[in-house]
């Protein structure tokens, strides 16, 4: 037994407790290929100061550049004061967060997130400029290194903050330009009339929550976006034409609130409510909102979020002495959203058109869909095609905030690499027989009659939403050759057809492997590219032991703890708007055959070694 003395009790400054126990203030850490990892946590606490400025009516404009490592933001807010601009940005419970009457429905939580980024960057570097005069201080991993003294100055007022993330606790870190575009979209929808200018390029909303979805849809939809605005209140509703899925986006002062919380729950109960009393008929919560594409904004005063990185509402209430954030929402939509249905009769009959017909489409199902669960619990227990891991046994519930990853692998030796080297606590493994079948033009019907689909779906919990998503990473794993390449992309086009919501939400990712093993008597090395394979040779030395992998079930378990613990490599699936998802699927999966070979034969490159890419 250890002794447990004085000795044992540490204190900590706030910059070595920020670095030991960075999780505590920004969430996961991660290496930038989730939307949800640490370094967009940092650039998002810097903006939320700039945002918070533009809602107390201060600075229109705001500029953000990133290049590779270095991140710049400019507001032209009224700027920190200068006597207490070092204290802001390194000093705990220091803040004007703390003053209500300045940040009524703040998005920052109490000043806390500006001294993260300073503890967890490199370099760090602010200035403010106000009242004709600037002042500027630098830092290191949240140590002071230089301070500048205050002089008189003609640059618009405002603040000014550079930081570079630290290497040593974002591993290879890469800032994806895809993930940081959406969020400055978000902030530009929840704010009409801002401005923000990234490396460039302008982003700017008039119609808030009408344009999100106007940008964000790219599918037919049943009618007009129905948008609703009132004091701390917003909505904009419609549904698509031909998705299966329901979609939600949700937002709380400004914080995109990816897991809900009380407020989403509220609106979809409230909307489920109102359109059973305005069509007066009890119909299925899932007929109404299947195939719904919806966003909801609220203002509450001193929220309370379930984590530092805010993406989930816990407030219950408005703010002290005002209604329950489900009064709240239920009078709003009971109001404001039934009297648009009477208001608009052309619009309202093609919601009511909309849920007839899926009713009508889930009475089809029902047969299938029961004997398909049957199948599905029979198949998880006797076949043993999903290997769970032990948080799902302990707290389901709960599985998207514990970063829990199942891997889809196809063939015995891959799932049983992976089997054998994964963390079972946080990762579980999905193994595939086959080939999917490709489900480009099928209806979701095929879903419950293909028994790889039916377990899959099951697998994850996604039948009907992605609230109960049983893990936050989903991660294709298949070998690197001709076959591994279109059994995932007929993976990717499943979720595409009937779960587009599990890729556009960033939860799809492909498993990087390395393809070449170079090694020698003292190192060994392991290349993702032939680039890396060149280095490690002229880097370690004479005729260095050179493994080519050519499937995943060649790399021994030991070996692939190397490649699917804390240093994975993850290539997210993302969804590009020069595309609609029809066009994707269209051109890729479709029977274009001629038009698809020439692309491939004008995009074909040889590689060292007989490698052939597709650029």
């Amino acid at each position: 037994m250890s002794n447990y003395t004085e000795d044992n009790i540490k204190t900590l400054d706030w910059r070595e407790h920020i670095r030991m126990r960075p999780g505590m203030y920004i969430g996961k850490l991660g290496d930038g290929s989730s939307q949800d990892d640490g370094i967009y946590i940092l650039l998002k606490e810097i903006i939320d100061n700039s945002i918070d400025e533009f809602v107390m009516g201060s600075g229109k404009t705001i500029e953000i550049t990133v290049k590779e490592d270095q991140v710049t933001v400019r507001d032209y807010g009224r700027g920190i004061p200068l006597g207490k601009m070092i204290d802001a940005v390194s000093k705990m419970n220091t803040g004007g967060k703390y003053d209500s009457r300045a940040f009524k429905k703040s998005v920052g939580l109490n000043g806390v997130g500006t001294k993260a980024v300073n503890a967890l960057s490199v370099y760090f570097k602010v200035q403010s400029i106000r009242d004709g005069k600037t002042r500027e201080a630098e830092f290191s991993k949240g140590e002071l290194t230089e301070e500048h003294e205050e002089k008189e100055t003609t640059l618009r007022k405002g603040t000014k903050i550079t930081f570079v993330p630290d290497q040593s606790i974002f591993s290879n870190y890469k800032f994806r330009v895809e993930y940081i575009a959406k969020m400055l979209k978000n902030y530009v929808y929840l704010n009409p009339g801002l401005r923000i200018l990234f490396n460039g390029e302008e982003y700017y909303s008039e119609n808030g929550l009408k344009d999100l979805l106007q940008d964000t849809i790219e599918e037919d939809i049943a009618y007009p976006i129905i948008h609703l605005k009132d004091d701390d209140i917003e909505i904009a509703i419609t549904h698509s034409s031909r998705s299966y899925s329901e979609t939600y986006y949700s937002f709380v002062n400004g914080q995109n609130t990816t897991q809900g919380g009380t407020h989403l729950s509220a609106f979809k109960e409230s909307l489920v409510k109102a359109c059973r009393e305005h069509f007066d008929k009890a119909y299925d919560a899932s007929d109404i909102r299947k195939s719904i594409i919806a966003a909801i904004a609220i203002k509450v005063v001193e929220p309370v979020f379930e984590s530092q990185t805010k993406t989930k509402l816990g407030s219950t209430d408005m703010g002290p002495d005002l209604p329950t954030v489900r009064t709240f929402i239920n009078d709003f939509i009971r109001t404001k959203f039934d009297n648009f249905l009477h208001k608009n009769p052309e619009v309202a009959e093609l919601l009511h058109k909309k849920i007839k017909q899926s009713e009508k489409e889930r009475k089809e199902l029902s047969g299938i869909r029961k004997l398909a669960k049957d199948r599905a619990k029979k198949a998880s227990l006797h076949n043993k095609k999903l290997r769970d891991c032990r948080q799902h046994y302990n707290n389901s519930k709960d599985a998207r905030n514990l970063e829990t990853t199942i891997f889809i692998t196809e063939g015995d030796s891959a799932s049983g690499s992976i089997t054998t080297s994964r963390d079972t606590e946080t990762q579980a493994v999905f193994s595939l027989r086959g080939k999917p079948l490709n489900s480009y033009g099928l209806t979701k019907k095929i879903v419950y009659e293909n028994e790889e689909f039916n377990l899959l779906q099951a697998a994850l919990n996604i039948e009907d939403s992605l609230e109960d998503l049983r893990y936050n990473n989903v991660v294709i794993a298949t070998d690197a050759d001709v076959d591994g390449m279109h059994i995932r992309l007929l993976i990717i086009t499943f979720f595409l057809q009937f779960f587009p919501e599990l890729i556009r939400e960033g939860h799809l990712y492909i498993l990087q492997t390395p393809l070449f093993r170079v090694r020698n008597k003292k190192e060994t090395r392991y290349c993702y590219t032939d680039e890396e394979r060149q280095r490690a040779i002229r880097e370690l030395g004479k005729n260095p032991e050179i493994t080519r992998f050519k499937g995943l079930g060649e790399i021994s378990p030991n070996e692939f703890k190397n490649f699917i613990g804390k240093d994975i490599r993850l290539e997210p699936v993302m969804l590009s708007k020069d595309f609609t998802i029809e066009d994707l699927l269209e051109f890729y999966m479709g029977k274009n055959t001629q038009e698809r070979q020439e692309f491939i034969i004008d995009n074909l490159v040889m590689e060292d070694d007989d490698v052939l890419e597709v650029q």
